[in-house]
């Protein structure tokens, strides 16, 4: 017992040594840092402004951690926190740059532009006392959004109008929605939208989940959505599962392990459940989507997620700066780590290695080698290694996707092309198509539509080349429509449009609901998982 006792002393004494020794080489590092700051701000040659490298040094150190540890600005900051902030102050208009004119595509409802008799298609020719023509569309934002109370003054051109009109709009709080759209896919099944996690995501959900008059059936979509709020994932995890289930669990070498549970009784704990995910589903999502899969809750389908599963301390820098650090790795409840594997200062690999999966030879090995864990609730098998495996993979659709189309997008040319379609013919077809359903239904892009749009992206420089094909042309026609349907119903009529058309996703994901007894129980009870 003694020779215990001597020995816990001396290895106590060795950590302890280990520790200080420790804590002396980091104050050295620092005193060595600051020393350099001091020489350059007192005796260079020149005068330097030291914000900027102050800002690099940051920015180099944080360069050699994981992908994910990041500095942020204090610009950018505010972007963070309206983000996920569930609101911002602003007017209340949705806009777009046409031809160098700030043009109003639709005004929110109730909210300030809107009270003060501003109307979808004016434009908007000055901002207080800026020319507004010309303006850029990142700097729109900067010119029309301010404190709560304070007025901004409006120079507007209106279609139909010979006088220019001049507006006083007050600015106010302007939700900013995290459920992008919640409507009836069929009779008896519900989909739900997630652009990402913030502060009033659970509330949406329960929200739109009621709206909906709460069915049994439902369809989570989580794709594109790269996270947010872990309190908001374990909440919205806790909508589909009975209480005390656990969501995620976190290991890190500063802080101690902690496991996340469900506090609530959930609102939709055994109906049939779809969650859908893509390569850009990530963190919170993922948590997510990992408990529902772990406790065979739900089937997954879609494509493997993005694998960040980092849990992040975002640490202010007294200037409105901040920098988010890295100080542990989630689990799901099976044990699966959620962050796929990476090099301390490789982050260009990294992100290189995601847009790598769509290669299938990849994903398959990946599948492979990645190590196996056991679901809850019926011990099925599946894969860890990093990210999410769907239970039924979809591969990606790239046969229409050309370098044409991708110059419409990225250049803004289909987006404007459709605006001046809409703003040109909004009233007709508000009037021949009075609800979203019947715009899906009943509109249709004719051939000449798309001509006309190729004619337009000429006069932009812009022209089809090999690739374009039958199958990019259709691709098209649904980008016109979904847009289209945007400008006139909002986001839901966008993702209307695009579930209509999508038959390898949202079709699966219907099917199996239809028969969710038989083929949605027997994926979750270990049956066979299909692939197309």
């Amino acid at each position: 017992m003694r020779r215990l006792v001597v020995l816990f002393v001396v290895l106590t004494g060795s950590v302890s040594l280990v520790a200080a020794q420790t804590r002396s080489s980091s104050a050295e590092e620092f005193q060595k840092l600051f020393r350099v700051f001091q020489y350059i701000s007192r005796i260079y040659v020149d005068e330097v402004d030291m914000a900027p490298l102050t800002e690099r040094a940051i920015l180099a150190m944080l360069e050699e951690l994981d992908p994910h540890s990041a500095y942020i600005d204090r610009e950018a900051m505010r972007g963070v926190e309206e983000e996920f902030g569930g609101s911002f102050d602003g007017i209340g208009i949705e806009f777009g740059i046409v031809r160098d004119t700030l043009r109003v595509v639709n005004t929110i409802a109730g909210g300030p532009a809107e009270k003060v008799g501003m109307l979808p298609d004016d434009r908007i020719l000055k901002i207080d006392t800026l020319d507004a023509v010309g303006i850029r569309q990142g700097d729109v934002a900067k010119h029309l959004r301010g404190e709560r109370g304070t007025k901004v003054r409006l120079e507007v051109r209106r279609p139909g109008e010979r006088e220019l009109l001049q507006f006083v709009v007050e600015r106010d709080r302007i939700p900013l929605h995290t459920v992008d759209c919640a409507y009836m896919a069929t009779a008896d099944v519900g989909y739900i939208r997630l652009a990402r996690f913030g502060r009033t995501t659970y509330e949406e959900l329960v929200e739109n989940y009621r709206r909906l008059n709460q069915p049994r059936k439902i369809i989570l979509d989580l794709r594109g959505n790269g996270g947010g709020l872990l309190d908001q994932a374990i909440e919205v995890a806790g909508f589909f599962l009975p209480k005390n289930s656990e969501v995620v669990s976190t290991e890190g070498r500063a802080i101690p392990s902690t496991t996340f549970r469900t506090q609530s009784r959930g609102y939709n704990t055994d109906g049939g459940l779809v969650v859908l995910i893509d390569e850009n589903s990530a963190s919170a999502s993922e948590i997510v989507t990992g408990a529902i899969q772990d406790w065979d809750r739900g089937v997954v389908i879609g494509r493997q997620s993005f694998g960040k599963g980092l849990v992040q301390r975002q640490i202010g820098l007294g200037d409105g700066s901040a920098i988010r650090l890295t100080m542990a790795r989630y689990h799901t409840p099976s044990g699966r780590v959620i962050q796929r594997p990476y090099e301390n200062g490789h982050r260009r690999e990294y992100y290189i290695d995601h847009l790598r999966r769509y290669d299938d030879r990849v994903v398959d090995s990946l599948n492979a080698s990645a190590p196996e864990y056991f679901t809850l609730r019926y011990g099925r098998k599946v894969r860890g290694g990093g990210g999410i495996r769907p239970d039924i993979v979809i591969e990606a659709d790239t046969a229409g996707h050309s370098k044409y189309l991708g110059e419409l997008v990225r250049r803004g040319v289909l987006r404007e092309f459709v605006t001046d379609k809409v703003m040109a013919d909004r009233k007709a077809m508000e009037e021949k198509w009075p609800t979203v359903e019947k715009f899906v239904e009943g509109f249709v892009v004719e051939d000449t539509m798309v001509d006309r749009l190729t004619e337009f992206a000429r006069g932009r420089d812009i022209k089809p080349d090999a690739q374009t094909s039958a199958d990019t042309r259709r691709w098209i026609s649904i980008r016109i429509k979904a847009l289209a349907a945007q400008y006139l119903y909002g986001a839901e009529g966008f993702y209307r449009v695009l579930n209509a058309e999508d038959e390898a996703t949202f079709g699966v994901a219907l099917e199996v609901l239809r028969d969710w007894d038989g083929r949605g129980m027997r994926i979750l009870q270990g049956g066979p998982i299909t692939k197309k």
